[in-house]
């Protein structure tokens, strides 16, 4: 269903300014993700350090010509741009998405549409997604991407109905009180679905109670919500408006009664009793079986299932598909393929948004790499053949994918429409994914990044496991999210106009450097900087276009920092003068070079009273250009060095004048790094560094920061051995047992960077949740812990070396180090997995 400008402004309540015709089928936040660059809609959202009107220019070059803005930009460069002006671009984003959800609703063509809408402190996205995987197969859904639940995620979700689809199903969240009132205008459920209400976002509320009544706001105009009503805050208002709730549970008032609820090693049964209601399809006993054993899948496939009860599945149906619900993927993740490849996992999933969301991740990990697509038919779309390859091709084309592997019956039939629209793209066709396996060459995939998505029914794990480099079961685990999230953090309390050098030095503090940099490159970090010129070729042979200081260059890498647009930290004369030489023997003129002084650390740096000499030096013949000038701080992070601190502030802001007034141009001035960038504001300057507080680590006052865990070291338990008082474990008898143990190896050691200090009851690990003792000493490539008191610990369980609930922090106070030294000394042969939520 399309609208025009002028339509939209009016919705909106903007002023229009339409300079060229348009209508519009797509809405855009995100200047990385268009689709259809004629037909789209961008809203130039507030951010709190950036506009989105910035990003016009760029959008426009790209062929959009539609934007919502506060205020009107400059339009010399932009003379066809069509404008709609309004006070708050995602109120008027709100607006349009309400307006558009109005459309199907009784009254405009008669037929209401059935709307689910999904709240709760969790489970909400789980719930949506097996509610889909239960209903997909009789209805045309259309449902949230992903956790697309905010007040930016349900818009663009409700954005998506069309008139094809005959079943809605969205997800609310909220973190704070007044967001749900905004969220209910547009979602309008006509069945209410409520899963477990925790203290989830509780630092916004008074209470649990609170957070259950403003969650409740989404379902005010609701006929009837379903909930559970062992929940006493569910039971309260159940009893208060019996004819609004139907309520599952144990207890004897529920509507729908749990009889019995039995496990095994794989799989839960329950049995339910339903009651006789109109329009459902069965009453009484029934009994559902699923793939899963936690209490928390159970209670949402109970939630799912009463919801199918009332939606009038039948019970045969109902049962045979809760027996074949599957884990729901949060994430995108990234892993290391054959033959230098890098593989992206989206394999439980298919649909044009989602398809949408992981090329544009291809998008952000590829970047100069030839893309390959291995894509499954998208089921269910609502829409013919002919026009779903239209849409998917075009989605390539846009992102440029360099190789699509089609598999299923409609890419077999739509063979000859691919090639005539992308003649460009290789393309390969296969029936099934057993085809594809037959045919699978491991030399056919080689320096390349490869994204596999499909639908469930085609298994594509299979694919995944064929190009996924194989390595042991010790890896480090890499949220990308939290990369992401963090760099936010320190972005909202930057000045606007302070730029972010990103520290991706030491491999990004072991975290992977090119993956770590892509993912600042594409939320716009400013700077990049290394140690050594061999690390910044790295990430220009992974496609990394920024700029990127190299802070160790030496007189051999001048030739591969040059051909790689690396820009050198000049510390010394004797460094300055080789490089300037070297610049003239190749006629080269205004090389960007930054400057180091050393003020304070007494580690590398021009000295402060040489300021004069060194503005000389650097004006000397044209050769160099000074980008920016820089110190480091001593003790940042300590209070009681505050006083140092200033000084070195001080010494650096009169270096820096001279050199300003002796150059005569201006340069970036830097000398905050992490713990600076909170502690001391007034150091921000024109930038900050940040390094380890990007992967989550404390630096001092970052606690404000709410900074999330970037990386976890999983490993798993390999044997367990039952010992008698008396004996010992490990090289040289060092642990010996008082009184019968129960000893777990694990599979990591010294040689994957676990600290031999740690040995002999100094460090811990974690089994489901408890702490182990290191027993004896640290092996090359295995640990033993001890776990007597986890009597339900099995070979095969996962264990935490560290991360969210055991900080590489508290690893490195055992170990009498730095956290530093732990993420840097996690060895190379520890697979890293990236995934992005």
């Amino acid at each position: 269903m399309s609208y025009t400008i002028e339509h939209i402004a009016a919705i909106t309540g903007g002023e229009a300014r339409v300079r060229v015709a348009a209508t519009i089928d797509h809405l855009l936040t995100d200047s990385r993700r268009i689709i259809a660059p004629a037909q789209s809609l961008f809203f130039a959202l507030e951010g709190p350090r950036r506009s989105g009107v910035h990003f016009i220019p760029e959008l426009y070059r790209q062929g959009v010509r539609s934007f919502v803005v506060t205020s009107l930009p400059d339009t010399t460069e932009i003379p066809e741009a069509n404008f709609i002006l309004v006070p708050d671009t995602l109120a008027a984003l709100q607006k349009l998405a309400s307006f558009h959800r109005m459309r199907y609703s009784a009254g405009e063509n008669g037929k209401e549409l059935p709307v689910i809408g999904i709240t709760g402190s969790n489970g909400k996205t789980i719930v949506k997604e097996w509610l889909y995987q239960l209903m997909h197969t009789d209805h045309s859904v259309v449902r949230s991407p992903r956790s697309y639940n905010s007040q930016l995620g349900v818009p663009l979700s409700v954005w998506q109905i069309h008139p094809q689809h005959d079943l809605a199903i969205f997800e609310a969240g909220i973190s704070q009180p007044g967001e749900m009132e905004k969220l209910e205008v547009m979602i309008r459920p006509t069945l209410g679905v409520l899963t477990m209400v925790g203290e989830a976002h509780g630092e916004n509320f008074s209470g649990r109670e609170e957070i259950f009544n403003e969650k409740m706001k989404l379902f005010h105009r609701t006929g009837e919500v379903i909930a559970c009503g062992d929940d006493q805050l569910v039971e309260a208002a159940a009893k208060d408006n019996p004819a609004h709730f139907i309520t599952w549970g144990k207890q004897a008032d529920c509507g729908i009664r749990i009889i019995q609820i039995t496990t095994s090693d794989s799989s839960a049964t329950v049995k339910l009793n339903f009651p006789v209601r109109k329009q459902t399809a069965f009453s009484g006993e029934l009994i559902i079986t699923i793939p899963f054993i936690d209490q928390a899948a159970i209670d949402n496939a109970v939630t799912c299932a009463v919801t199918c009860w009332v939606l009038g599945m039948q019970a045969d149906i109902l049962c045979e598909r809760m027996r074949a619900l599957h884990a729901v993927s949060m994430r995108l993740e990234l892993k290391k393929g054959i033959n230098h490849c890098t593989v992206i996992n989206d394999s439980y999933s298919a649909d044009l948004h989602s398809l949408e969301i992981a090329l544009g991740f291809l998008d952000q990990q590829a970047g100069r790499l030839p893309k390959t697509v291995i894509l499954s038919d998208l089921l269910q779309s609502g829409l013919s053949d002919e026009m779903l390859i239209r849409q998917i091709v075009s989605g390539l084309q846009k992102h440029k994918v360099n190789r699509l592997i089609g598999i299923g019956p409609v890419f077999m039939q739509q063979r000859e429409r691919i090639v005539s629209i992308y003649p460009e793209l290789h393309t390969e066709i296969f029936a099934t994914t057993d085809e594809w396996l037959k045919r699978f060459r491991h030399s056919a995939f080689r320096d390349e990044t490869i994204l596999v998505k499909g639908a469930r029914v085609f298994a594509f794990e299979q694919i995944v496991a064929l190009l996924e480099q194989q390595a042991h079961q010790t890896l480090l685990e890499i949220n990308l999210n939290a990369i992401v999230h963090n760099l936010k953090a320190y972005q909202a309390v930057l000045s606007p106009s302070t730029k972010i050098m990103a520290m991706v030095k030491a491999f990004a503090y072991g975290s992977g450097g090119a993956e770590i940099a892509g993912v600042l490159q594409h939320h716009q970090a400013d700077y990049l900087a290394v140690a050594y010129a061999d690390e910044g070729v790295a990430l220009r042979e992974a496609g990394i276009v920024m700029p990127i200081m190299v802070m160790n260059p030496e007189a051999r890498a001048f030739d591969m920092i040059v051909n790689n647009r690396l820009e050198p930290d000049l510390y010394s004369f004797g460094l300055l003068e080789a490089f300037r030489a070297y610049l003239e023997k190749e006629g080269i003129r205004d090389y960007p070079v930054h400057a180091e002084l050393e003020t304070g650390m007494n580690r590398l740096g021009f000295a402060v009273q040489d300021a004069d000499k060194l503005a000389n030096a650097l004006k000397q013949d044209g050769c160099l250009k000074l980008q920016s000038l820089f110190t480091h701080l001593a003790a940042s992070e300590d209070p009681e060095q505050d006083a140092f601190t200033k000084a070195q502030f001080r010494s650096f802001e009169t270096a820096a004048a001279v050199l300003q007034q002796q150059l005569g141009y201006t340069f970036l001035k830097h000398i905050a790094n992490t713990a600076a960038a909170v502690r001391h504001p007034a150091l921000q300057l024109d930038m900050v560094r940040l390094g380890i507080g990007l992967y989550g680590i404390d630096t001092g006052d970052s606690d404000q920061l709410n900074l999330q865990t970037v990386a976890t070291l999983r490993t798993t338990i390999a044997q367990i051995k039952e010992l008698n008082a008396g004996e010992s474990v490990g090289y040289n008898r060092r642990a010996v047992m008082a009184q019968p143990a129960r000893i777990a190896t694990v599979r990591i050691g010294y040689a994957d960077g676990y600290p031999r200090s740690l040995g002999n009851g100094k460090g811990f690990m974690l089994v489901a949740g408890k702490k182990a003792k290191v027993t004896g000493s640290v092996c090359m490539d295995m640990t033993m812990i001890d776990i007597t008191d986890m009597p339900d610990a099995k070979e095969g369980d996962e264990v935490i070396v560290f991360g969210k609930d055991l900080p590489v922090q508290q690893l490195a106070a055992w170990a009498g180090t730095i956290p530093y030294e732990i993420m840097t000394g996690v060895s190379q042969r520890v697979k890293r997995v990236y995934y992005e939520e």
